[in-house]
C-alpha cells in the first residue's frame, strides 16, 4: 500500500496515508544528541554480536523499572530491529514439523517467519466481541504433542487489544501444564497503552523461563529508522539467538546502540506526551467511525490502529468496482478515495481493514471524510 500510494503521489494525486505502522513524531532531541555524540566519540567499530554490555545492562534496568522483571545481561540480545529479534527467537526454538499457535488477527510477520523455520502456523481466530483476545479454553483446545511455540502481542497490532493481568494468568496456567512450549510475547507497543500499566506474561515465575520477550525502541521512542530491538529470555535461548545472529548480521548499529542507552535510561516524558496525543486521536477516530454506516469496531486499548469490521460493504459496487473482500475495499479507498489503509487479510481477518491514527489530526479528519464519501457511493 505504501508503494502504491507513492506511485499515485508521483502522478500528482494527494494521498492521505492511514496505513502508517510508525509514529509520526520525530525522535526526541536528547536521543538524537546522544547519537551525534556517539559519532563524535568514534563509536564506529564492530560492536559485540549480542550488544554492548552497558546497553544490555540498561535494558535490564528498564525491565526492572517498568515491568518489575529481573533479568541479567546474559539474558539480553540486541538486534537490528524487533523484527530480527522475533526471527532469531522463532528460528532458535522451532524445528521442521513443529506447530506454532498464533491468535488472529496477528502481525503478518509471525506466520511467515514460522514458515521460514519449516514449522506450521496454527492460526486461532478470535472475535471482535471478545476484544480479539484468546481464551485459555481456545488455547488448550489447539495444543498438540507437536506444539512448540505460542506467539502473541499485547498491545496488539492490528487490533489494539491489551491483555489484563488476570487474562495473562489464565493463559499462564495453561502453559504450566505444557512445559515444552515456548511463549513469544511481543511487547513493542508497551508504552502505547490507554488502559493502565503494561502487563507482561513473563511476570509469572512458573513459566518465566519459557517466555521470550520481544521489545525495541521503534514505537515507544519514535525511533523506527534507528533499527533496534531486543529479546529478554532464558540464558540458553539468548545464547542460541546470539549464535544465529552472528551468522546473519552480527551486532546492531553501534551509534544506535549508544543512543538507545540514553533512550532507555532517560525521562519518559516525551513518550508520555506522544501517547497522550495518540489517545486524543483514538477518540476522534472512534467518533468518526460512528458516522459511517455498517461499520463495527472495538475501541483499541493500545497501539495506534483501529481494525473495523467492513464486511457490510462486500457485494456492493460504485458501478465500476465490486467489493468482494478487504483487499478490494482497501484498493477502492486508495484509488477512489485517495486514502491508504491496509487490508485485513494480511493480518488473518478478511472482514476488516487496518486504519492507523499515526498521522496528524488534520490528515485524520481529511482521510475519514474521504473514506465516508467513498463508502457512500457503494450500493
Amino acid at each position: 500500500m505504501a508503494k502504491l500510494g507513492r506511485e499515485l503521489r508521483a502522478k500528482g494525486i494527494d494521498i492521505i496515508d492511514l496505513s502508517l505502522g510508525e509514529p509520526d513524531f520525530n525522535t526526541p532531541t536528547h536521543i538524537k544528541q546522544a547519537a551525534k555524540t556517539a559519532i563524535d566519540d568514534n563509536w564506529s567499530h564492530y560492536p559485540p554480536v549480542a550488544g554492548y554490555p552497558d546497553l544490555r545492562e540498561a535494558i535490564c534496568v528498564k525491565l526492572k523499572r517498568d515491568n518489575n522483571l529481573d533479568y541479567k545481561p546474559e539474558n539480553i540480545v540486541v538486534s537490528t530491529g524487533a523484527k530480527q529479534s522475533l526471527a532469531n527467537a522463532v528460528l532458535s526454538v522451532v524445528d521442521a514439523g513443529d506447530e506454532v499457535i498464533i491468535p488472529t488477527p496477528y502481525w503478518v510477520t509471525y506466520s511467515e517467519i514460522v514458515r521460514l523455520g519449516e514449522a506450521t502456523p496454527i492460526l486461532i481466530k478470535t472475535s471482535v466481541h471478545n476484544g480479539y483476545k484468546l481464551t485459555p479454553e481456545e488455547l488448550e483446545m489447539n495444543i498438540t504433542d507437536r506444539t512448540r511455540l505460542f506467539i502473541f502481542s499485547s498491545p496488539c497490532n492490528p487490533t489494539g487489544s491489551v491483555y489484563t493481568k488476570s487474562e495473562l494468568k489464565a493463559l499462564a496456567d495453561v502453559f504450566e501444564k505444557h512445559p515444552n512450549i515456548f511463549i513469544i510475547s511481543d511487547e513493542i507497543y508497551e508504552y502505547i497503552n490507554f488502559v493502565g500499566e503494561h502487563e507482561s506474561i513473563a511476570q509469572f515465575n512458573s513459566i518465566k523461563d519459557h517466555v521470550i520477550i520481544i521489545n525495541g525502541l521503534s514505537k515507544g521512542y519514535a525511533m523506527t529508522g534507528y533499527r533496534l530491538g531486543y529479546i529478554a529470555a532464558e540464558a540458553n535461548v539468548a545464547k542460541a539467538c546470539e549464535k544465529l545472529q552472528g551468522q546473519f548480521t552480527s551486532g546492531a548499529n553501534a551509534v544506535t546502540q549508544r543512543a538507545a542507552i540514553t533512550a532507555l535510561l532517560s525521562d519518559l516524558r516525551p513518550t508520555r506526551e506522544m501517547v497522550k496525543e495518540f489517545e486524543n486521536r483514538r477518540q476522534r477516530v472512534m467518533d468518526l467511525l460512528e458516522e459511517i454506516p455498517g461499520i463495527e469496531c472495538a475501541k483499541p486499548q493500545g497501539a495506534f490502529y483501529v481494525f473495523p469490521v467492513i464486511k457490510y460493504y462486500f457485494g456492493k459496487t460504485d458501478g465500476e468496482t465490486i467489493i468482494q473482500n478487504s483487499s478490494d475495499l482497501s484498493m477502492y479507498l486508495l484509488n477512489k478515495g485517495h486514502v491508504s489503509t491496509v487490508a485485513g487479510n494480511a493480518f488473518g481477518d478478511d472482514d476488516c481493514i487496518r486504519i492507523s491514527f499515526a498521522n496528524s489530526m488534520e490528515n485524520i479528519e481529511k482521510g475519514f471524510l474521504r473514506i465516508k464519501e467513498a463508502l457512500a457511493k457503494l450500493k
